[in-house]
């Protein structure tokens, strides 16, 4: 193998596909980085066997081959050359890398022992999603989903296809997040639940206007393309939460609320809050709402915001503060609005500029 590549595009392919090497398994040729080169392209791979990448660059291509080398070395060496023409050439096992003014070597490993990595989304069974309001969806979700192992199917996305819209949901036991989008997608309803890791990598390198979705139902597999990537990973297993039953089918007493407002008033509770479980309470007014904690060790706060209340006006809950911030922060709008049923009710959760939207957090018991 012999191909030359510049230093801005292969620097970038090995940043993204550093990510998914694995340092701790038995296989140690996933910790290295699969090179491979094609007419006028090089295709760049890694795996942990649950997630893998491939990127593909152009490059002068003098001589077609493949090697596989040390994920994190080649990483470090390439993101620190200077800006120019990079020339990397196959020897038995070994790569030799070089510019003007620099060279190195590195012992590979070789590539029949890599496993298989996509590096094409194929064009049958294939949606469509645009970009910009699918990471804005995935943006609205990814926070509600679990990073406690034990219940592994929680740590994903659920995504529902359904005729002419995709529903997103996510959820930790304590709160849940869903997003509806406008997809064309069409046949009966299909439901999977891909990982929040791998959803949170989608949304940082996704570039160009649509990203390409195809679900390998042989191999238990999805994949999404963008320019140049091709990202895939496992499907979940295991029975996700029936969401449709957690949604409150009414609200109790509804609040319009600016969200500035809220967030500060969250935002000055929390002070105290993260010395009391993170608890915040919230005290309903006819025409205000309290946001208050105490800590036994700091002592307390209180902060009144102005608000527009329908229903029942004497309402005390207690949510956990972080919740309420995230929530805040995936909202653009300038108001929310909040539904409350009791105490012991899920909170649900509104942007009254995007109706697709829908948040819900559980309260914390508290005593009076």
């Amino acid at each position: 193998m012999k191909v030359s590549v510049l230093q801005e595009s292969f620097a970038k392919s090995l940043s993204l596909a550093s990510r998914f090497v694995s340092t701790r398994t038995q296989l140690p040729v996933l910790g290295n980085i699969l090179l491979v080169a094609q007419k006028t392209r090089l295709l760049v791979s890694s795996t942990n066997l649950e997630v893998s990448v491939a990127c593909s660059i152009g490059a002068n291509v003098e001589k077609e081959g493949e090697i596989t080398v040390p994920g994190r070395t080649i990483t470090d060496l390439v993101t620190n050359l200077p800006s120019e023409k990079i020339t990397l050439e196959v020897e038995k096992e070994q790569l030799k890398i070089h510019t003007p003014t620099f060279e190195s070597t590195l012992s590979g490993m070789n590539a029949a022992d890599f496993p298989s990595v996509p590096a094409a989304v194929g064009k049958e069974g294939t949606l469509s999603l645009p970009r910009e309001s699918f990471l804005g969806a995935l943006a609205q979700v990814l926070f509600a989903a679990s990073i406690d192992e034990t219940r592994p199917i929680l740590t994903g996305v659920l995504f529902v296809f359904q005729k002419g819209q995709l529903v997103l949901v996510a959820t930790d036991g304590f709160r849940l997040s869903q997003k509806k989008i406008q997809v064309r997608a069409k046949g009966k309803e299909e439901r999977l639940v891909l990982p929040k890791s791998v959803l949170g990598e989608l949304s940082r390198t996704a570039e160009g206007e649509e990203i390409l979705l195809s679900v390998n139902k042989k191999e238990n597999q999805v994949l999404f393309g963008t320019e140049g990537v091709v990202l895939s990973s496992r499907v979940l297993e295991g029975e996700f939460p029936d969401y449709e039953k957690i949604i409150p089918k009414e609200g109790g007493t509804k609040i319009i609320i600016d969200k500035d407002e809220l967030l500060r008033a969250v935002k000055l509770s929390s002070v105290f809050a993260r010395e009391a479980a993170n608890i915040v309470r919230i005290n309903l007014g006819k025409d205000f709402l309290d946001v208050s904690a105490e800590s036994s060790t700091s002592g307390s706060q209180k902060t009144r915001v102005d608000a527009k209340v329908e229903g029942e006006a004497k309402l005390e809950i207690a949510f956990n503060y972080r919740f309420l911030e995230e929530f805040l922060h995936a909202v653009k709008a300038e108001e929310v609005d909040l539904e409350l049923s009791g105490p012991s009710s899920p909170g649900i959760f509104k942007d009254p500029t995007d109706p697709a939207f829908l948040h819900l957090i559980m309260p914390v018991r508290i005593q009076s």
